[in-house]
């Protein structure tokens, strides 16, 4: 058996070698397009408590970034070389192909351009070669816009607006109608006392209220004639007109009725007086509340006179405002109308209808109530400016044969270019000098944009190149046609999403600069859609939620719609007629923007799939525990489940602190290992405290195969569920080419002890690669600290840093964090939190009597 096992370990050696080769020099063949910047990144869990080296790697023949690695062994170069240097002769075929294809279809005008254009001089004289009347159409074209634009808007009356205005109005009334309500009937009573006078006792102070009644009492007992001598001191200071008249009006009823009249007359007027002041009272409190300090000191007079007015003059004053309010509506009130102007027509429809009396307070009322009731009639609008348009007639250029169309020298008008165009003379053309510079312009862009992408330390794919340059291209695509509302929200939305805000961000302002140069957009249109593009670019990085997207996209229109009311206001601030016009317009806009936010919402799932693109909102769905793989995970695996969720917790807490993308990393580690499903009991997690499936097979070579086939297991598993190439990364990278030791060294033992060849490293070796990126190397040292931590009891955390930089210095010098660019200060600060996280899982707990485990209600702390 021993001589068996000598012969045929060699043979298969042998052959695995020449499989691997094989499926290699196929995949080269089929694949020759493949220049994955890191094939297969992911991280793995540690196989075992009870053999904690032992670890899964992928089989070279299933992964085609392990046989690039392996043609790298062959050649003696890095593989990450391999990958730069296919990137790097790919980078100037892409990078002649966005220029070609940006400049061909920005620089089109460039194709059939005069030669002979308005402005150059012409090198020589030109004459007329026959009789012409020739239309300028530029400049007619030019003045039928400028008639459509300054033509005034059709207004008409809008029902719900006047309905609106007078049923304010009504309320307004009804309210001083419980006012006077409340003040009681005017006047109070009936021919005993002027109006003048009941008005007058109504609104006196009490104290001069009552010196009034003692003036009565004491002119009823004196002389008439000493009257003004003898008068007390409160009368002597109320000596007016009023006064004089109430207390004359007072002292005659006195004397002619009884005592008992003259007493209902007296409770009749407390009774008006009490009436009057709760009724001003409430009529302060509303004014208060509805203006401000001042106002309320400006409108008081005007509404506490409704209060002064009989109840006749007032009746005939309401219907005069509600006869006044109807006519003015019916002609209609024009949004802007300065409010002198108003004011000014309400007195005229005033006047004749109401008193004299009530004339400002009809006035006040009306002014405050009386709002624009006109709207604009689009339908007429528009035929009105049509024929507006229509009605400019067309700029015609006469010319008779041999007449100088321009002398040499001179520059050339508006009006010789129309005649030069017409008899064939402008000399059209391909214009190669303007073509080549604009595309030396589109160079010096996209080469802009490449020193931002380095800058930014990102390496874009070959498809990631490809799908910026067609979004990039849907802008002048939709502008040759005519379509003034730009792509460049969801230009913004898509890249910003899916590489970062800051290149997304430098796409929208390069892209909108190359427009702006090359095609004939206006500015305005132009600058309103960089806007929302540049918002969408900046803000969807940190959306987590398509429904986060939704709502940047209505703040996305909201911007468009705002930047282009503005920019077109202050060109035209002083058009009346225009701002309806630009408010359509804006509104539009901003509903374009809208549009094209929901367009990138759409298409976003479908691009994402397509190109192999990984956004927040989609890690975010990723990491969901209810996805069918980490839902068998759990069920099929759950000892690899558990580990896999501390693995996160350690790797996501390390990620943050050195500023790695949080999110890739807690997806990738959740499926890093999902590959133990293919045999759960084949690693001591899931075993549950049964037979280790290694001892019963007792032999090293093949339990180093069952370990090793989890990651190629994985990786089939995430491209059946069609998982993101940057999530199945994770899966090989974790392992990198570490050493499965533990059955390594069992088999050099063995093979020392029983007589075998020696034992080859590479047989207990992961094929790789190791890690590409920070993040599948955070993961891999996470995986790799995960079981030590776990198996840590009563130690101090000094002990356990110690022990995790012991690992994390096995790995570094083990060259498995070469290609990922994590430097040995990161590896410190990964260590720290690495603690920080295991202190967090193994805090203290309260060891409670075991008498009081009896009891149902103790709680563990």
């Amino acid at each position: 058996m021993k001589t068996l096992n000598l012969l045929t370990r060699p043979i298969i050696r042998l052959r695995r070698k020449s499989e691997n080769f094989r499926a290699w020099l196929s995949f080269r063949l089929s694949e020759s397009s493949c220049s994955q910047s890191s094939e297969d990144k992911t991280l793995h869990g540690d196989v075992s408590e009870q053999h904690p080296q032992a670890k899964i790697s992928p089989q070279p023949s299933s992964n085609p970034s392990s046989l690039l690695r392996s043609l790298a062994f062959v050649r003696g170069v890095s593989p990450t070389v391999l990958r730069k240097r296919k990137s790097k002769k790919r980078r100037p075929v892409m990078l002649l192909v966005a220029v070609i294809s940006l400049t061909s279809l920005m620089g089109n005008h460039f194709y059939d351009q005069p030669q002979l254009d308005v402005g150059k001089r012409t090198p020589q004289t030109i004459v007329a070669p026959a009789d012409a009347n020739v239309v300028d159409l530029k400049t007619t074209e030019e003045r039928r816009k400028g008639a459509r634009t300054g033509s005034f808007p059709v207004l008409m009356i809008d029902p719900s607006l006047t309905q609106e205005i007078n049923q304010d109005l009504e309320r307004s009334l009804d309210k001083i109608e419980q006012l006077r309500e409340i003040s009681g009937p005017f006047p109070f009573v009936d021919s005993v006392l002027s109006d003048t006078t009941q008005q007058y006792l109504r609104q006196i102070q009490e104290s001069q209220w009552q010196a009034i009644l003692k003036l009565v009492e004491f002119e009823s007992h004196s002389n008439q004639f000493e009257w003004g001598r003898k008068l007390p001191p409160q009368a002597q200071r109320l000596n007016n007109l009023s006064y004089t008249q109430a207390v004359s009006e007072l002292q005659s009823y006195y004397q002619l009725s009884s005592p008992q009249d003259f007493s209902h007359l007296i409770d009749a007027i407390k009774t008006a007086r009490e009436r009057y002041a709760k009724a001003l009272n409430q009529l302060e409190e509303e004014i208060r509340s509805q203006w401000s300090p001042q106002e309320a000191a400006s409108n008081h007079p005007y509404y506490a006179s409704v209060l002064e007015l009989s109840d006749d003059l007032w009746q005939e004053t309401r219907i005069g405002i509600a006869q006044s309010s109807k006519r003015i509506l019916a002609q209609g009130i024009h949004p802007g109308l300065p409010p002198t102007v108003l004011e000014k027509a309400v007195e005229m429809q005033v006047s004749p209808l109401v008193n004299q009396e009530a004339k400002p307070l009809a006035i006040k009322l009306l002014t405050s109530a009386l709002k624009p009731n006109l709207k604009e009639d689009i339908e007429q609008t528009k035929l009105r400016a049509e024929q507006a348009a229509q009605a400019v007639e067309p700029l015609i250029v006469p010319i008779r044969e041999g007449e100088v169309i321009v002398e040499a020298g001179e520059r050339i008008t508006q009006e010789d270019f129309v005649l030069l165009d017409h008899f064939d003379l402008s000399r059209r053309g391909i214009n190669w000098l303007g073509l080549v510079g604009f595309g030396g312009i589109v160079t010096s862009a996209i080469g802009i944009f490449w020193l931002v992408e380095r800058q930014m330390h990102q390496c874009l794919r070959q498809r990631d190149q490809i799908l910026m340059l067609l979004l990039t291209l849907s802008t002048p695509i939709l502008i040759s046609f005519n379509i003034p509302y730009t792509s460049l929200p969801a230009i913004g939305l898509l890249v910003g999403s899916f590489y970062g805000s800051t290149l997304g961000a430098i796409v929208v302002v390069l892209l909108t600069g190359l427009v702006r140069i090359s095609m004939d957009v206006g500015w305005v249109y132009l600058l309103a859609g960089a806007a929302g593009g540049v918002l969408g670019a900046l803000m969807s990085g940190q959306l987590r939620s398509r429904e986060e997207l939704a709502l940047l996209g209505v703040g996305v229109g909201l911007t468009e719609g705002l930047v282009y009311l503005i920019l077109n206001l202050i060109l035209s601030a002083s058009a009346g007629a225009i701002w309806y016009t630009v408010l359509q317009e804006a509104v539009l806009y901003g509903l374009a923007g809208l549009c094209w936010s929901i367009v990138a919402l759409g298409i976003s799932p479908y691009l994402e799939s397509l190109f192999d693109l990984v956004t927040p909102i989609r890690l975010a769905e990723l990491s969901n525990p209810n996805r069918p793989l980490l839902k068998r995970l759990a069920t099929q695996a759950p000892g690899t489940f558990q580990h896999t969720l501390f693995v996160a917790s350690l790797a996501e807490a390390a990620a943050r602190e050195i500023h790695c993308n949080v999110e890739l990393v807690r997806a990738g580690t959740l499926y890093h290992d999902i590959g133990k499903m293919h045999d759960p009991l084949g690693f001591i997690e899931n075993q549950m405290g049964g037979p280790n499936k290694h001892d019963l097979i007792n032999d090293p070579w093949k339990s180093a195969e069952i370990i090793k086939k989890h990651v190629t297991e994985g990786l089939v598993m995430a491209r059946r569920h069609q998982l993101p190439k940057a999530i199945r990364d994770f899966i090989p990278e974790h392992q990198g080419t570490l050493l499965i030791s533990y059955f390594y060294f069992q088999a050099k033992q063995r093979g020392e002890s029983e007589g075998y060849p020696p034992v080859h490293e590479s047989d207990f070796r992961y094929h790789g690669p190791i890690p590409q990126s920070k993040e599948t190397g955070v993961v891999m040292l996470a995986d790799a600290c995960e079981a030590a931590l776990r198996s840590l009891q009563d130690v101090t955390p000094d002990t356990a840093l110690k022990m995790v930089n012991k690992i994390l210095k096995a790995r570094w010098q083990d060259n498995q964090l070469i290609d990922s660019g994590l430097t040995r200060e990161e590896l410190s600060t990964v260590a720290e939190v690495f603690i920080k996280v295991w202190q967090q899982y193994n805090h203290k707990r309260i060891a409670y009597p075991k008498g009081a485990l009896n009891y149902p209600s103790s709680v563990k702390s």
